[in-house]
């Protein structure tokens, strides 16, 4: 009976230890919270970019559009998007719990902005931003 116990113990760890989930470290600055979002935005892993999202009804209707976009480019701009480098063009530090980063990326060279907000120890994007521009 301990021997059973013994294998079912094993087969659960072996099993959570091969799970395809992948983790991703919480943003220890704005900065960081920004670049991992575009990242994953721009590589198509949306998982990623979830991770670093801000979760309300607003920002989670962006993100699927963002998402249904995504899928609707081409093989060819995908590809572009997933070598494409992130510019940096601006930080603005609204206040401790507030960063706006102004970038752009090497393939369309499209000037965009993100609010990145502190909550509860975690810096996230506020995609209502993107679209309003509301502090």
């Amino acid at each position: 009976m301990q021997l059973r116990k013994y294998l079912i113990s094993c087969l659960l760890l072996i099993s959570i230890g091969c799970s395809n989930k992948k983790t991703y470290t919480p943003a220890e600055n704005a900065l960081d919270a920004g670049r991992e979002f575009i990242d994953g935005c721009l590589k198509g892993d949306f998982n990623k970019a979830d991770f670093y999202l801000q979760h309300n009804n607003t920002n989670d209707s962006i993100f699927t559009k963002l998402k249904e976009a995504y899928q609707q480019k081409s093989n060819a701009e995908k590809k572009q998007l997933q070598t494409a480098s992130i510019t940096i063009l601006k930080v603005e530090e609204v206040s401790a719990n507030i960063t706006i980063i102004t970038y752009s990326n090497s393939f369309s060279n499209t000037t965009s902005v993100l609010k990145v907000i502190k909550n509860n120890n975690s810096w996230l994007i506020d995609a209502n931003y993107t679209i309003k521009g509301n502090l």
